[in-house]
């Protein structure tokens, strides 16, 4: 485990931190397979019964390291975000995410995996995707509409304009608001009235809540996967990302 992903386990709720706060939590493809591998950790050990992730109370992720991401030579569906992404879809405990700062893409859209999350007031959600010249990933194209409507879903995701905290409450993608400071403590709270809950009721409630659209988040996430590395080699952008690498 390298040291851009932190975790701890107390009071059976496992913590992971993204470290890398000197480039807004930008993820490189190690980071992604250590979130894997924890994530695979708290499948496997039954004293975790919740998980949070989260960055600090400045800074959630500013998205995939797009200097990381272009030098990669592997192919999308080989290297560790996509690795990420299907372990999110498939995970089987409670997710709780605490953000604040900047979440792009794949920082918010992590959140539709989620069961809980809370923003700090300074937040600020962004899917940027067609601005990019590319398409929507982790099943945002098919979990967002559900959640927010078409219409909404679109705007969103294809015009990418930047949203605050309260918005991110009002379209039902977080659950609540809170002060900068409060935000860590706040996240972990959360988890511990979870971790009160009957384990056997906090599972079986999680998993009637979650499976109903299992297999269709995974097949979306390899339809989405296609497109977008079919998108990521036309010029246009292929020049975006070279041009924002810089």
């Amino acid at each position: 485990m390298n040291d851009l992903i932190l975790s701890n386990i107390n009071n059976h709720v496992l913590t992971i931190t993204i470290n890398r706060f000197d480039k807004q939590n930008a993820l490189l493809n190690e980071m992604y397979l250590s979130l894997v591998d924890l994530f695979d950790q708290a499948e496997r050990d039954e004293n975790i019964r919740v998980v949070v992730i989260q960055g600090n109370d400045s800074c959630f992720s500013a998205g995939n390291d797009l200097n990381d991401f272009l030098k990669s030579t592997d192919s999308l569906a080989a290297r560790g975000g996509y690795q990420f992404i299907q372990k999110l879809g498939q995970f089987n405990k409670p997710l709780i995410a605490a953000v604040a700062g900047n979440a792009v893409g794949i920082g918010t859209t992590l959140l539709l995996h989620c069961d809980m999350a809370i923003a700090a007031t300074n937040a600020k959600f962004m899917l940027p995707f067609a601005q990019l010249g590319l398409c929507p990933e982790a099943a945002s194209s098919y979990l967002l509409p559900k959640l927010v409507g078409r219409i909404k879903a679109f705007e969103l995701l294809v015009l990418g304009d930047k949203f605050d905290a309260t918005t991110a409450e009002s379209l039902g993608l977080i659950n609540r608001v809170v002060p900068p400071e409060e935000l860590i403590e706040a996240a972990q709270l959360l988890a511990q009235r979870l971790v009160q809950i009957p384990p056997k009721a906090l599972q079986m409630s999680r998993e009637l809540i979650a499976n109903g659209c299992q297999q269709a988040v995974s097949d979306i996430m390899y339809e989405e996967i296609i497109e977008f590395e079919k998108l990521l080699d036309t010029p246009e952008s292929k020049a975006i990302l070279q041009h924002l690498a810089k």
